[in-house]
This record gives C-alpha cells, structure tokens and sequence, in this order.
C-alpha cells in the first residue's frame, strides 16, 4: 500500500468526530444570527468561469487559483471568494428588481498559496451580503451584525476596525496620482510598510504637501468618530463625504449598541479591488489574521450587468475556531448519542435490542446499535 495516500496535501485538513461537531455548533449559532436580520440562503457554485474572478473585477491575483478546464477547453476556478458569486448571481436572477436583497450562504473557498504563509487553502466561510441599498444605515447594520454573530458564536473580546477606501481615493485624486501608483500605494499602506511609501511617492514625483497627507493615512487612528483633526487636512470633495458618511455610521452603531467593539483606521485598505466605500476588518487574540472582513462594493455588479449598490461580510470560520480554541469559549459539546448493545451469538437478544433502537429513533434519539464485545 502507498502510504502516501493517507495523507492529504498541503493546505487541506481532515475534521471529524467532537471537533467537527463544535465547529457545526459554532456555525448554527452564526446562521441563527445572520437569519434573524433577515437574510435568505443562496448556494453557488464551487467552480465558476475564469472571468468572474478576473483581474477585472478586482478578486485575487490569477496565480492563487486553482485553474482548470472543462470539456469545451473553458478557464474554470474553484472559487476563491464568495463575493463575486454572490454579484453574479443577484445580476442573473435580479437583473430588473431594484429593492434591497438580503443573503447568507455557508461554504468553502480554495486559494492556491504557498503553505509558508501558514494559512489554508480550502477554508470554510460564512458571510452575507446586503444588495440594493446604498445608504449609510446598511452600512451600520452590517457592522452590528458582524458583532451579533461573532457574540452569538462565543467571542467576547474582540474589535472591529474601519476603514474607508474613498477616503484614501479622494487622497489619491486630490495629489494626481496615476492608478497603477494607488495600487501600489494601496498595497504599502494596508501593510504599515511606511518606507516603501514614501519611496513610491517620491519616485513619482509627488508634491511633497499631498505626499505627506497619504503617509499620514497608515497612522489615522479614531476610537470615537471624531474626525475633526482629519477633516481640516482634506480639501477634496470624496475624501470629505467619506468622513461625513464615518461619522454618520458611528452615531446608528451607538443605537445598536456595539460602538464599543468599534474603532477607525483610515490607513487600512483591502487587497481586493472592488471595495469602493467602508471595509473593515474583525481582530480577536489568539489568531494572527482577522476572523470577519467585509466592505462596501457599489460598483462590483456592473461587471455582471447590473448597476446596483451592496455591502457584505464574511466570517472566517476556520480562524474563528481558533480563536475560540485558545481563548477557552468553545462551546460545550455533549455527546447525545445513546448506545445499545446485543450479544452478537443470540438472535434474540439482538432483535429485542434492535426493536429498542427503532422506538429510540421514532423518538428523534441518536442510536448506535452495536455488538456487547464492542464495549470499551
């Protein structure tokens, strides 16, 4: 036999017996929360066409998916991000409706990364996604919603920062940045690496007043929704209703109730493009990465067709077990199984016990019917 066949690849992991029954413990908490905001379940596919996760529409970069073909020789992916799906589908079976649509779904994605980045390439999510209502009050009730489910699921300690990408665009206009050099930027400034920044804008001949105010961005903290400092350094139009809009957001999540598991971080920006007003990112310890992500992402439908605003987040569930591993707030598993025993050599007995494990099960019980010389 090939011992090798018992293994799996890399990236991937088995999960069974009490492990896999906290983590669907786990998961229906975050279900029962996402329901009752009023979300519907969709399913989409695990693969797609190629162009759905295209350079295009801002997902991640080609040479992270997994890639392959079908019978007419067509680029299919597994998919590596439920959002664009999600855009996709909305666009075919809501083409012509212009009211708000509620979703959750629950699956897997794949991502083809090196296992030096210490991360899975099939992870589990959960998320929504909110379709059709551009205003500041489905930015607010996503949040709370993040907050809700990460509380139903077991988290206490946790925080959830935000940003605001037309904040950082607005920026970007205002000092005539080329695109090419934002993306760059973008990517600098989400990863704290300052030094890389400043050579950047230097090397594009940044005047040094607008050059300043991006550096500035990777240090804009706010636990309060106070933006006064900021706002009398911005003079630009996007950048300003982009603190407005915070602001606003900040006083419907104290009516939710959840401002305290809130702060801003204007130097935080997301790798996927799409993202066009509110991201924000949920940390907890215990784990290195974020446990929720999410944003605003107005422009990500008419790439499908379909001129429509939505706002979505997804829970890292994976992570979240983790997390919740570490920090000693699984939740408690009891083994509801009752086990029935027969004496294998007397037909008899093992109909008598076959009879009680039918009644059992007419009960709704979970009944193991197994031989007495199985006993432990």
């Amino acid at each position: 036999m090939n011992r090798t066949l018992l293994h799996t690849p890399e990236g991937v992991k088995d999960c069974y017996g009490k492990e896999y029954a906290i983590r669907r413990l786990v998961e229906e908490k975050i279900h029962a929360s996402l329901l009752s905001y009023g979300y519907e379940d969709i399913l989409t596919p695990s693969f797609e066409f190629f162009d759905v996760f295209s350079r295009e529409v801002g997902t991640i970069p080609s040479n992270e998916l997994y890639k392959f073909f079908d019978k007419e020789n067509r680029t299919l992916v597994l998919r590596p991000d439920f959002t664009p799906s999600i855009a996709r589908c909305a666009a075919k079976y809501f083409m012509e409706e212009d009211v708000p649509r509620r979703f959750c779904y629950h699956g897997n994605v794949f991502t083809n990364t090196s296992a030096l980045q210490g991360k899975l390439c099939e992870e589990t999510q959960m998320g929504a996604e909110l379709i059709e209502d551009p205003s500041v009050q489905a930015d607010a009730e996503m949040i709370a919603l993040v907050v809700d489910a990460l509380r139903s699921a077991g988290l206490s300690e946790f925080q959830i920062s935000i940003g605001q990408v037309d904040f950082f665009k607005g920026l970007c206009e205002e000092a005539g940045l080329p695109s090419e050099t934002e993306l760059a930027l973008r990517e600098y400034i989400s990863g704290k690496n300052i030094f890389a920044a400043q050579e950047l804008l230097e090397q594009a001949k940044t005047p040094s007043e607008y050059a300043e105010k991006l550096l500035q961005i990777g240090n804009s903290f706010e636990d309060h929704g106070n933006f006064t400092a900021l706002r009398s350094n911005v003079k630009n139009e996007r950048s300003l209703r982009a603190l407005d809009r915070l602001e606003d957001m900040h006083r419907l999540l104290e009516m939710y109730g959840v401002s305290e598991f809130v702060s801003f971080d204007l130097g935080m920006l997301s790798k996927y493009n799409y993202y066009t007003g509110i991201i924000f990112k949920a940390f907890t310890y215990g784990v290195g990465r974020p446990v929720a992500t999410g944003g605003r992402y107005d422009r990500l439908l008419s790439h499908f067709g379909k001129e429509a605003a939505a706002i979505g987040f997804v829970v890292q569930i994976d992570d979240l077990i983790e997390a919740l591993s570490r920090q000693k707030n699984l939740p408690e598993y009891e083994d509801q199984r009752v086990i029935v025993f027969y004496d294998s050599h007397d037909a008899g007995q093992f109909r008598k016990a076959l009879e009680e494990a039918r009644e059992l099960r007419k009960e709704g019980k979970m009944v193991v019917l197994t031989p007495a010389s199985a006993q432990p």
